[in-house]
């Protein structure tokens, strides 16, 4: 007997085998079956959908879970558009907070000012305590001169603004969260994921590095994850600085790794752990993405996270020791320079089925599709940027190099795997609009960004279920509505594929279920 059997409903399975379905029945969490071979079958439940529409659930390729959860937490200057303002905010969060306490304020981006502030005017704001306004990036933050007397002599700053790694420096001064911080954190951001149709995810990075926030932070997803309160699956990547040496075995590759060996892989449905993620440039918004020439209207082209010799080298020892890389590379130099470490590790060891990314593919010059291909690397693009920053972007690459940003369509024709993430929270993470910004190609205010990269709508649904699986290796659990796999699936107030595309980000999330069980809104009856 079937656990829940849907009927009348108008399933879009994104199975090639079996596109469309009325019925699907669910037995022990998973897909049992389709339409004709669940028709007859009794089910302790029986759901009517009237007729609505029923998707995989997205999978999230890229997000930042308790920097999302922390920062709907902490007091924000945004929108940042004003000095007095913004030092407004810093005093009254210092005024929150007792006098021994770190002032950590969110919200922060200089894009509308011009300019940066300085520690002089946080010290002004708040005297004498240790502030971090932290931008929205994550790549960069200002601090006061308190803090700036805490860091290592040789840290680079400019009158208290801190960018890549001098803001991961910082990041090491304000850890550890606790357990309890982290945890309420968690159940914020979770929950605003499966409000957005999102059944899983892979978090970006934890342990160290630009998005730490504690030694031990795997410890508040599994404490959830025991209490039932995890309610989305969830891929931990593991941040490069988190490797140590272990003392293995020579034989057992490179000494160096998580102790008991833990790699990519290890956990259950529910939890487990994911690629190493690697650091070489910046973000866009800070202006120190990588790239080949400078930025327009700027003297400058970004910068590399470090030295080009010591990133290849953390990427070739991340692939000998048999981990999934995620390597976030934003603009082409970076792009480069992964390319070029991964050709070198895969000469080096052959890994053919490694299924090494590339996060964020900001800017991928046409020459380097094909050596993405070649590499069998999979790019992990956030399309909601173009909506939300492309404004900005577009104007700061030129009219040449704007249809390179965050490519949909020309991955699809080269063959490279594309997923589709969020980056939450850098910017909204709601799928669905991110889907209709692969199909449209335009900014919020209608600017068009790249015509040319524009994607079907069951293609883009394809990148953010599918794709992003396949990304994680899920793809056998996951991303499709195919009988066997995980009955994770949103319902959704109209179709996708038959509303105007203008439309397709506001269609509404009506209920949102993993394992065939409600984690959002609609449940089944019964």
């Amino acid at each position: 007997m079937l656990d829940l059997k849907l009927v009348n409903a108008r399933v879009l399975t994104l199975d090639r085998e079996h596109p469309r379905a009325t019925q699907l029945g669910v037995w022990r969490g998973r897909v049992f079956g389709l339409d004709e071979r669940v028709a007859e079958l009794p089910a302790r439940r029986v759901w009517d959908l009237d007729g609505r529409v029923v998707i995989p659930g997205f999978v999230d390729a890229h997000v930042h879970l308790a920097w999302a959860g922390l920062k709907s937490g902490t007091p924000s200057v945004a929108p940042s558009d004003s000095v007095p303002a913004i030092l407004d905010g810093v005093r009254e969060a210092a005024d929150r907070v007792g006098p021994d306490d770190w002032v950590d304020v969110a919200g922060y981006d200089q894009r509308p000012l011009g300019r940066h502030l300085t520690a002089g005017e946080l010290d002004a704001a708040a005297p004498g305590r240790r502030v971090i306004l932290t931008h929205d990036s994550g790549h960069s933050c200002v601090v006061s001169t308190p803090v700036l007397r805490m860091l290592p002599e040789d840290t680079v700053h400019q009158d208290g603004v801190l960018v890549e790694g001098g803001m991961a420096a910082v990041r090491q001064l304000r850890m550890p969260y606790s357990e309890a911080e982290l945890g309420r954190a968690l159940r914020r951001s979770t929950g605003v994921c499966v409000s957005e149709g999102v059944t899983a995810c892979a978090e970006a990075g934890i342990g160290g590095g630009l998005v730490t926030h504690s030694p031990v932070e795997l410890a508040a997803y599994q404490s959830l994850r025991e209490a039932g309160q995890l309610p989305l699956r969830v891929q931990l990547m593991v941040a490069a600085a988190a490797l140590h040496p272990v003392g293995a075995h020579p034989q057992d590759g490179p000494g160096e790794g998580l102790d008991l060996g833990l790699r990519t892989g290890f956990g259950d449905d529910r939890l487990r752990l994911g690629a190493l993620k690697i650091f070489t440039d910046g973000g866009m918004m800070p202006r120190t993405a990588a790239l080949t020439e400078p930025y327009e209207g700027l003297e400058h082209a970004g910068e590399l996270y470090a030295d080009p010799e010591e990133l290849t080298d953390t990427i070739v020892r991340g692939h000998l020791a048999g981990w999934q890389l995620a390597i976030h590379a934003i603009g082409d130099r970076a792009v480069d320079l992964a390319l070029d470490a991964v050709a070198e590790a895969q000469r080096r060891h052959p890994r053919p089925g490694a299924r090494h990314r590339v996060e964020h593919a900001g800017l991928v010059r046409p020459d380097q599709l094909p050596r993405f291909a070649e590499l069998g690397l999979g790019a992990v693009v956030q399309p909601g940027f173009l909506w939300y920053l492309g404004d900005d972007y577009a104007p700061l690459m030129g009219p040449r190099r704007a249809p390179w940003l965050y490519r949909g369509q020309s991955f699809l024709d080269h063959g490279v795997p594309l997923a589709g993430s969020s980056d939450r929270p850098v910017t909204v993470g709601a799928p669905l609009r991110a889907v209709e910004v692969m199909v449209r190609r335009a900014s919020s205010s209608g600017l068009p960004i790249g015509p040319d990269e524009a994607m079907s709508v069951e293609d883009a649904l394809r990148a953010y279920t599918l794709g992003s699986a396949y990304a994680c290796h899920w793809e056998d659990e996951v991303g499709s509505l195919t009988p066997g796999k995980w009955a994770d699936w949103v319902v959704l107030s109209e179709d996708p594929c038959r509303v105007d595309p203008e439309r397709i980000g506001q269609i509404e999330v009506l209920g949102t279920f993993v394992a065939g069980e409600s984690v959002y809104g609609l449940s089944a009856p019964g």
